[in-house]
């Protein structure tokens, strides 16, 4: 029998019978989508954990008050209001919104963006990228006054209105963006060394989620990244170097990593089945690897809880 891989993804499909109640009529996929909420009514009573598994649409929220929000390989505090920006490939939980006051929300999917550019292009959508900006009350107002016009315009008649939501979407975006300058290198590859770094995190990424337990990935190593890119491994190590401030073997570790805390958390997979997975010839050298980058072994972390 074939092992489940994790929690059942999330689809939009299943967030609107799930959180709202009612799929709204002309939902399908492969179409795109998008739509607005007040945070008001998921909060507050019951101060349920928010599942942490993967979805299939995008998230942007604005959130007016206080917790932790939980990935593989971190925790990050929000202290008093925060935007956060998720996506399929980034699987998150808040530990709990008993401490959430308000808030609002988009969801979208990849189709909504995809004749308009390629939405992942964006530092806040990678899963190296800045996903949690803590606000201060001027940024947070700056924000919530474009959430009041997308409420608004989702509920006009205008032809074109959902270009407009396009608009207003990456305008968030854009905010987040300038509050993270790390982020615009890595966002516009202007010269050789950024289109490399570029292409070379576009490759690491590609690898990810592992949704099969009989595929092992490919590119472990820089030198697999340089013949991939067909250049020579010195010339890559500097182009990441000098875009991202960071080694090739970290950036490959790290991303490892993070896949390794994904697997170990939602699948059923044993230790060895993961090690193989992320291409470790011996059960051994994973343990060792991720003990290493995370203070304790795969075993532990698999039945430790947040």
């Amino acid at each position: 029998m074939k092992k489940q891989l994790m929690s059942q993804m999330e689809t939009i499909t299943d967030f609107y019978r799930n959180k709202i109640g009612q799929v709204p009529a002309g939902l399908q996929d492969g179409a795109g989508h998008f739509n607005v909420f007040k945070l008001e009514p998921y909060i507050g009573k019951s101060a349920r954990p928010v599942p942490y598994s993967r979805r299939d649409y995008f998230k942007v929220m604005l959130v007016r008050g206080s917790g932790n929000i939980h990935y593989a390989d971190k925790v990050i505090p929000v202290h008093k209001q925060a935007l956060t920006f998720s996506n399929p490939q980034i699987p998150y939980k808040w530990d709990t919104t008993e401490h959430i006051s308000s808030g609002v929300f988009c969801v979208f999917n990849h189709a909504f963006f995809l004749n308009y550019g390629n939405i992942l292009q964006y530092h806040v959508f990678q899963p190296g990228g800045t996903h949690v900006f803590e606000l201060s009350d001027e940024q947070y107002e700056e924000i919530s006054k474009v959430y009041t016009r997308i409420f608004t315009e989702i509920e006009s008649d205008y032809t074109y209105k959902y270009d407009v939501l396009r608009n207003l979407m990456l305008q968030i975006v854009h905010v987040a963006m300038k509050m993270s300058p790390s982020a615009n290198a890595l966002s516009r590859p202007a010269n050789a060394s950024a289109r490399i770094a570029s292409l070379f995190l576009e490759l690491l990424e590609r690898q990810f989620p592992i949704d099969d337990e009989h595929r092992q990935i490919r590119l472990r190593t820089p030198s697999d990244f340089a013949r991939q890119l067909t250049v020579h491994v010195n010339h890559l190590n500097r182009a990441v170097k000098a875009v991202t401030h960071k080694t090739t073997s970290s950036l490959i570790a790290e991303r490892l990593v993070r896949e390794a805390g994904i697997l170990l958390r939602q699948s059923n997979w044993n230790v060895s089945e993961i090690a193989w997975a992320l291409g470790f010839s011996e059960t051994t050298h994973f343990n060792n690897f991720f003990k290493k980058h995370v203070q304790m072994t795969p075993l532990k972390y698999k039945n430790s809880g947040y």
